[in-house]
């Protein structure tokens, strides 16, 4: 039988990922609007402060702040020439937080914001290029894992798949949808098919982020862990429910001790690692690694 990539690269590690970033570092300065990745090169103190404190809170895995790194999303603040640059930095950043303590990296691909044929105009090929020049980069910087996260599409994220086995073939790729429509992602995937169709294009580890919240994610885990291949790993992000509005600020409203909870019921339900999405913080993740661990 063949071992997962994934958790042979584990070994005796925490299966718990890190948590959000997006909203963190707004928190800590970073302007509306702004792009979150050009501080890989401005900024790269604070994005390896933020690795710093999810490495200490107990996550085994780190993830690159690349999430919008691919051209097309770059290209929305005139940084499409950065690709490489961007990718490689925040690689480099997130290496060394996690060399100090042992951990691993992930190289974060997130959509690339454009639709794919017949919906739209790019090509699988084009696609499959945009991810490679990310990857690349990432490659430069040091991952030692693909996180292809929040999809929609499958097509887009088997060209995610296959940039990685194109650039990085020896690497271990995780591969999630994001299923906050009924249940479905935005494009009508459900769990089940997701989790046959991306472990088929070659993911070592398949599974949801982002989404409503824990009580959805739940439901959505149940639906992969009912699907999944054989010797496929499942991991599950969920966000820290949904945003409020209190007075000026928006606020996440499931703390520590709720996505901890949440955190130790897949774990009974057999979901192999978990993490957090948007509202997360080093605390929560805190909470999971006590939870599983538990």
């Amino acid at each position: 039988m063949t071992t997962n990539r994934f958790a042979a690269l584990l070994a005796d590690r925490a299966p718990v990922f890190d948590g959000g970033y997006g909203w963190l570092l707004q928190e800590r300065g970073l302007p509306a609007g702004d792009c979150a990745e050009l501080w890989n090169l401005e900024h790269p103190d604070q994005i390896g402060a933020l690795h710093e404190e999810y490495a200490l809170a107990g996550a085994s895995v780190l993830t690159t702040n690349t999430f919008g790194g691919t051209a097309p999303r770059l290209a929305m603040n005139g940084l499409e020439d950065k690709v490489d640059d961007i990718n490689r930095a925040a690689a480099a950043v997130a290496r060394e937080v996690a060399d100090r303590h042992d951990i691993l990296v992930a190289g974060d691909l997130g959509p690339t914001g454009e639709l794919l044929e017949p919906m739209g105009t790019m090509t699988q090929d084009q696609a499959v290029e945009l991810f490679s020049a990310q990857l690349r980069g990432l490659l430069e910087g040091g991952i030692d894992l693909v996180l292809i996260e929040t999809m929609s599409d499958l097509s887009e994220a088997r060209a995610a798949i296959e940039a990685a086995r194109q650039v990085a073939p020896d690497l271990p790729v995780v591969a999630t949808m994001s299923f906050d429509t009924n249940l479905r992602t935005m494009m009508g995937v459900t769990p089940g098919a997701a989790a046959k169709a991306l472990a088929a294009a070659g993911a070592d580890v398949v599974g949801a982020n982002c989404g409503r919240g824990p009580d959805e994610m739940t439901v959505i885990a149940e639906q992969l862990l009912a699907a999944r291949p054989e010797g496929v790993l499942l991991i599950t992000q969920s966000n820290a429910g949904l945003p409020q509005l209190d007075g000026a600020d928006f606020v996440y409203t499931v703390g520590p001790s709720e996505l901890g909870a949440h955190a130790r019921a897949l774990r009974d339900l057999g979901v192999d690692i978990v993490g957090g999405c948007c509202g997360s913080s080093p605390e929560h993740v805190a909470a999971i690694r006590a939870a599983v661990l538990a």
